[in-house]
């Protein structure tokens, strides 16, 4: 599914730049669905634990998924099943590790310390001497989550989950774009989806036993799903159609911040004047790497093309959303950006 960037622009956009602000607010509407839906995760938890959250999420968003894509298992090989597996199980490392961090630490840091996976994805694979000062600027905001050093200010296991999160985030963003070129549509993240789905089962039965099935829980747990899930990639979906892929990319920089408001408003988790200053830093590093990435895009490309399952074998991914856990793409020269948050 391609369309011309520049053309389908013009056609959502007649009024200039005001004409933007639909497919702005669909992106706008998508994040905070994320990250308000993970909010409602966290307060689940006490209920289902941690992994049985994740479990409900995952088989949920699966179930919808493979009901709306209804992929093909036939015909595939045996590099591309690999490619899959491998995918779908770095979209259950991201989600567990994730949603194991916020049971420890705040939303706003532990969004904050993920998103440095994928930055610094960005920001090697770029090899441009710029991207020296991005990672500059993030490392900035890590000493400052640390209270100056050594995170004394929050859990260490929290922060280290965190971490780990943010490597199986720059794994899930490199998988996303090889499932991409060999499965068509979404039908490889609908088949990823199961795989998470089936990994986790075992762990949540573990964890959480017969409180998975309580009538709340799975309520709650579907909620999760189409709030973390089902509805920002249908929301992003749109979105795409219509944006400039360095606008999507910049408003996914903000994930962050989005995910420190739903904490403060769903959880009454406040942030120290440290914490948000770092959170800015970190929005501000990821932001200049997508700008310096699209900048050198366009300097070698003569047309952008928006795609929701593919991205060049040289691109450099950039991170989009904190918790959606789907993987589509805007396809350019340069500047294909993957959506995962896989959260």
């Amino acid at each position: 599914m391609a369309v011309d960037a520049s053309r389908s622009g013009q056609e959502a956009a007649p009024g200039g730049r005001w004409g933007a602000l639909g497919p702005v607010g669909l992106v706008l509407a998508g994040g905070i669905s994320v990250q308000f839906g993970g909010a409602i995760a966290v307060s689940v938890m006490p209920k289902a634990g941690a992994l049985g959250i994740v479990t409900l999420r995952l088989a949920f968003a699966a179930l919808v998924l493979m009901i709306v894509c209804r992929p093909r298992v036939r015909g595939y090989s045996r590099a591309d099943w690999g490619t899959v597996v491998a995918f779908g199980v770095a979209m259950a490392g991201m989600n567990g590790l994730f949603y194991q961090s916020v049971a420890r630490i705040p939303m706003g840091p532990a969004v904050t310390l993920e998103v440095l996976g994928p930055l610094a994805l960005s920001v090697f694979a770029s090899r441009r001497a710029v991207n020296l000062v991005w990672a500059g600027l993030a490392l900035c905001g890590v000493f400052l989550l640390g209270g100056g050093g050594g995170f004394s200010g929050l859990d260490p296991v929290g922060v280290a989950y965190a971490l780990g999160a943010g490597v199986m985030w720059a794994t899930y963003i490199l998988f996303s774009a090889r499932t991409g070129r060999r499965f068509p549509q979404a039908d490889g993240l609908a088949l990823a989806m199961v795989v998470a789905a089936v990994l986790f089962l075992p762990l949540g039965l573990v964890e959480s036993g017969d409180k998975l099935v309580r009538p709340e829980v799975l309520a709650l747990g579907a909620a999760v799903a189409v709030m973390s899930s089902v509805l920002p990639y249908t929301l992003e979906l749109l979105a795409l159609r219509r944006l400039p892929a360095s606008t999507f990319a910049i408003m996914m920089s903000l994930e962050p911040a989005i995910a420190a408001i739903a904490g403060f408003l769903v959880l009454n988790q406040a942030l120290s004047v440290n914490e948000a200053l770092a959170i800015s830093l970190v929005i501000a590093a990821s932001m200049g790497a997508v700008r310096t990435q699209v900048g050198r895009g366009k300097a070698r490309k003569s047309g952008d093309v928006v795609s929701v399952s593919g991205a060049t074998p040289d691109a450099v991914l950039l991170p989009t959303e904190g918790a959606a856990g789907h993987a589509g793409h805007i396809k350019g020269a340069e500047e294909p950006v993957s959506e995962t948050s896989g959260k």
